[in-house]
């Protein structure tokens, strides 16, 4: 639900990759701005460049709250001070560095985030978590997670159980539910002020949410803009968009609001 006459507040969302964003490959991305606009939102567009031009910091001073996409990429095992499995995928600097930034802005001013498959990962990590390189390597008895498009294979699917009281438990009204699956890395250890409470039933994390009550986080695994009938995906979406508009208006009431610069050192000061 969104609210009435209310104005829409600006979800910044990066581009998913560098290099659909130089090919201008919008099919992949398409999906979240219009889950926003769905919800009420006014999507903006983020490009991966800003954080070399250092307009980043510029644009996310204008924004109310902040999603995070899926990407192609994994991200680099340096940042979490693990050795690169075989099985890890190649890295997008760009997207690194930019996702970065902004959960930087998001954490200093309050702006709500919503982190999507690799949009958690990379929170995960910001955070001084640790991720799984590959869960059909590294869990046992692991259900099938990953979904590569090109086989034309239907994308697998499987419950998630959520922790009773979450946000996404109450937002579903209930404590179950079945979600898509299109991932080959997940959390392996938590990072600090966040928790987990949504697991798959091989126990591979698929939803966390920060544990500050100021602070609206929430990152799931799977993919809910993939899935806009979803009575969760709406839930989730509205939630999401009403939380950027109150930030919004503590903003306009006068909170502070002071964005960030995220570089390897300040993540790793994060991460301590």
């Amino acid at each position: 639900m969104t609210l009435a006459g209310a104005s829409a507040p600006r979800i910044g969302i990066p581009w998913r990759s560098r290099e659909e964003e130089q090919r201008g490959e919008r099919r992949a991305l398409q999906p979240y701005l219009d889950a926003v606009r769905q919800a009420g939102g006014e999507p903006v567009e983020i490009s991966l460049t800003l954080v070399e031009s250092g307009r980043l910091a510029e644009l996310a001073e204008t924004l109310d709250g902040f999603l995070l996409p899926g990407s192609p990429a994994d991200v680099d095992p340096s940042w979490y001070h693990a050795e690169r499995s075989p099985h890890c995928g190649p890295r997008d600097a760009f997207r690194e560095q930019t996702d970065f930034a902004l959960l930087d802005a998001a954490c200093t001013a309050h702006q709500p985030v919503l982190a999507i498959c690799y949009g958690l990962q990379s929170l995960n990590v910001f955070k001084g978590g640790r991720l799984l390189q590959d869960i059909a390597a590294e869990v046992p008895r692991a259900l099938q997670h990953e979904w590569k498009r090109s086989t034309g294979a239907p994308e697998p699917r499987h419950p998630v159980e959520f922790v009773a009281g979450s946000r996404l438990a109450e937002l579903l009204g209930s404590g179950t539910t079945e979600v898509n699956s299109s991932h080959h890395q997940a959390v392996a250890v938590v990072g600090r002020e966040l928790r987990t409470v949504g697991w798959a039933p091989d126990g591979v994390v698929e939803a966390v949410e920060g544990t500050a009550a100021e602070h609206w986080v929430v990152g799931v695994q799977w993919h809910p803009e993939r899935m806009p009938e979803d009575p969760l995906t709406r839930a989730l979406f509205a939630a999401f968009v009403n939380a950027a508009r109150q930030a919004g208006a503590q903003r306009s009431s006068g909170g502070n609001r002071r964005p960030g610069t995220a570089t390897a050192e300040s993540v790793s000061e994060e991460r301590k």
